[in-house]
Order: structure tokens, then C-alpha cells, then sequence
């Protein structure tokens, strides 16, 4: 009996280990990055194409259009248009008093891809980059300058640096502090080694005529894990830029965490499921980032390491005390990379306070395990600005 209670034990512990030591690597990784300044460009030439996928987003998306077009551009170089999806007369009236184009539709089974699909296949004329940004996303009026510094580059993919731009409760808080610990492992270390960042699914900026010819293919809810695998496979490098900044607003309840979470964990599953059987030529094409996006899907969420891990510590120290301590090593080690990644100046005693909410989205993520469905390509809606 102890035998198979050490073996289970042991397993355990190795499956959630190497989550852990991937996520320790690229935090260690991260110390090493350099910091480097973005100037908004002096002679701006690109046009831009900007997309705001709207689905029931009455509450936020006028004063994000309206900040948008207070950008420093040449205002010849670029374009908004909104996707309007279920959303009510007055709003569309008053976006259509605005110096953009607007969509308006009513899917039965919406999605942001269907949303990205109609808006290029109705788009007039021909930009050299799209933009892709959520209602609720505001930018900076320099950003299309930064972003045009980046494309001068030669970039043709390039991921924004998303960050909170509320903070009114423990929740979105936290959920902050997670996305900054993603812009840190998933985005920043990995573009140090040479990897290409992760997509975020807004403050994305694609090549237009690649965008266009690639969106028709897109069919789940997570359409961010689609388009990296698009990317991998014509050996397009994400350039992430963290000076050129997008305000997103992070969520304040637990219903959206669970539900937001919730569609994460599905586009986690279905992606793995998707990309497994490729591994064998991507191990033997030397595919880096294919393999390395691949072991990125089969990771376990941070929250529910740090909910299991010290869970198996005292089921562990009650049983046999010996074998716990291998479980507390881990414990410390997933507390200290979470530490490094998080950026020094949101290391603030407002943040450790908020580590109260903590537990209990914790079991709501444990909760979503039960609820997952590798079939299921429904759209789930966070709603904003509540």
C-alpha cells in the first residue's frame, strides 16, 4: 500500500515539477533582459488598419474609439473600424457620428474571429498592417508612432505590451499581477533567447495582407492560439514591445474571472490536443518554437500549482513527513519565480494585501477542471465596464 501511495507521490510531484521549472527558467531568464527605449517615429509612412471586435460592449467602446483617434499619426495613415455584434441602436448611432467604419451584424453564434472575418473581407483598400484591439482597450495618442518604429524594424507580427488600467478591487488586482507575470515569462524572457512572444488576443499587430489571408481560418474561441500557430508555421517571429503600451481593463468579478478562466483552460486544451501529433516533425525539423509553444500548452495554470502544490505538502507532512519535503521545496521555488516575474515596482504592500482574494479564485480555476470540453468553441463574454 505505501508503495503505491509513493509511487502516485512521486508522479504527482514530477508532473507539476516540470510546470514549475519551466516557468523558473524564463523568470530567471527575464533578470537578463535589457531594456530598451522605443522613439515614436520621425517620418511615419505605414498605414494602419485598426479592428475593434465589439460584441455587447455598449459600456466601453465609444470612450475607447474616441481616445484612438486623438492619436499624433498622420490621421491619412490609418483607419478604425468597429465590429458593432449585439450591440444597442444609441451606441451604434453615436459611433456612427465618428470618423470611422462600422460594422454592424448580429451573429447567432458570435465569436471574435467570425467579427475579424467580416471586417477584412468588407475592408476597402489595402493597409500595410492591421491592428487588433478589445472595446475596452485604450492606448496612448504616440501609439501607432512606437508601433511604427517596431515595423520599421521588419517586424511582421508584433505583440503590445498589455497591461491593467484598473485596479478598484482585489480581483482585478491579482489578475493584473497575472498578466504582468505572463508579459514576463511568455513574453519578454522568451524574445530574449529568441523566441517569439505569446499573443495576448488584443494590442496585436499583424502584417495586413498575411492577416487577411490567414483570418479566414480561424474557428475556436481563443483565436490567439490559432493565429500563433499560423505564425510558427510560416516561421514568423513575435516581436514583443514593452514600451508601446495598451490599457486593458482587468476583471473585477468572480463570475467573469471564472468564465474568462474558464475559455483560457478549453483554448489550452483544444490547442494541445491540436498541435501533439506535429511534435514528431518539429523534433526532427529542430522547430523550437513549436515545440516550445507546444510545451506551453501542456503547462499547469499557476493558480492551480499554487492551490495543489501545498495541498499534497500537508496531505504529505500527515503521512509521511520525509516525502513532504520535496513538495515544500516546490512550493518555495514556485513563490520565488512568481516574485522575480512580477515587475519591482508592483511589489507593493497593496499587492501582497490582495493576496487575501487569492484562495478562492484558486478553487473556482480547480472548479473549471470540471467544466472542460476539448469540443466545445462557444464564445464566452467577460463583461466590461461594470
Amino acid at each position: 500500500m505505501w508503495t503505491i501511495i509513493h509511487i502516485i507521490d512521486i508522479m504527482l510531484w514530477v508532473i507539476m515539477a516540470c510546470s514549475v521549472i519551466y516557468v523558473t527558467f524564463f523568470a530567471f531568464i527575464s533578470l537578463f533582459t535589457r531594456s530598451s527605449s522605443l522613439r515614436p517615429s520621425h517620418s511615419p509612412h505605414f498605414s494602419f488598419l485598426i479592428l475593434y471586435p465589439a460584441y455587447k460592449e455598449d459600456r466601453v467602446i465609444l470612450n475607447s474609439v474616441k481616445q484612438f483617434l486623438q492619436q499624433t499619426y498622420p490621421k491619412e495613415l490609418y483607419h478604425v473600424a468597429v465590429i458593432s455584434d449585439h450591440m444597442q441602436d444609441a451606441t451604434n448611432r453615436q459611433l456612427r457620428e465618428l470618423p470611422i467604419t462600422l460594422h454592424t451584424l448580429t451573429f447567432e453564434k458570435s465569436s471574435k474571429a467570425k467579427a475579424m472575418q467580416y471586417a477584412m473581407r468588407h475592408t476597402e483598400g489595402v493597409y500595410d498592417f492591421v491592428v487588433i484591439l478589445d472595446a475596452d482597450n485604450v492606448v496612448k495618442p504616440d501609439f501607432l508612432q512606437l508601433l511604427s518604429t517596431s515595423c520599421e524594424k521588419g517586424y511582421q507580427a508584433i505583440q503590445c505590451h498589455r497591461c491593467a488600467k484598473n485596479s478598484n478591487n482585489n480581483i482585478a488586482v491579482l489578475d493584473g499581477t497575472s498578466e504582468e507575470i505572463n508579459n514576463t515569462i511568455f513574453r519578454k524572457a522568451h524574445n530574449t533567447i529568441g523566441l517569439s512572444s505569446a499573443l495576448i488576443g488584443s494590442g496585436m499587430c499583424f502584417d495586413f495582407n498575411w492577416f487577411k489571408e490567414h483570418v479566414e481560418h480561424l474557428s475556436s474561441a481563443v483565436e490567439d492560439r490559432e493565429l500563433e500557430s499560423c505564425l510558427i508555421q510560416d516561421k514568423i517571429y513575435v516581436k514583443f514591445e514593452e514600451d508601446i503600451l495598451v490599457f486593458d481593463e482587468k476583471v473585477s468579478h468572480e463570475d467573469n474571472f471564472e468564465r474568462q478562466r474558464l475559455r483560457w483552460l478549453n483554448g489550452q486544451l483544444q490547442s494541445l490536443l491540436i498541435m501533439l501529433p506535429h511534435i514528431p516533425h518539429a523534433i526532427a525539423t529542430a522547430d523550437i518554437n513549436y515545440i516550445d509553444k507546444t510545451i506551453q500548452q501542456a503547462l499547469i495554470p499557476r493558480s492551480i500549482l499554487l492551490a495543489l502544490i501545498p495541498v499534497f505538502a500537508l496531505v504529505m507532512l500527515i503521512l509521511a513527513p520525509v516525502w513532504s519535503v520535496k513538495w515544500w521545496a516546490l512550493f518555495l521555488v514556485l513563490c520565488l519565480t512568481l516574485y522575480i516575474a512580477i515587475p519591482s515596482k508592483m511589489r507593493t504592500n497593496m499587492l501582497w494585501g490582495k493576496l487575501i482574494s487569492f484562495p478562492r479564485l484558486a478553487f473556482k480555476m480547480l472548479k473549471n477542471l470540471f467544466y472542460l470540453d476539448k469540443n466545445n468553441k462557444n464564445f464566452l463574454h467577460t463583461t466590461h465596464g461594470e
